[in-house]
């Protein structure tokens, strides 16, 4: 293998290794936003489903009032 060859794929093995850095770093991002969003849909679905439990107490006293 002549200098020049070994030379180049030095440089694209050092290239792949900073591509898979690089990748690994946005991997960690995509984790925690990944997780963050959960957290979040978590906590919505928990506040809409409290909004119905209500929204079905109103509706329940407003049928109750009509019978009266």
């Amino acid at each position: 293998m002549s200098e020049e060859s070994f030379n180049t794929l030095n440089g694209k093995v050092d290239d792949l290794i900073d591509l898979c850095a690089e990748m690994k770093r946005e991997n960690q991002v995509l984790k925690a936003e990944k997780s963050t969003l959960q957290h979040e849909r978590q906590r919505l679905m928990e506040k809409n489903q409290l909004a119905k439990t209500r929204l079905q107490s109103v509706l329940d006293r407003l049928k109750s009032m009509e019978n009266c």
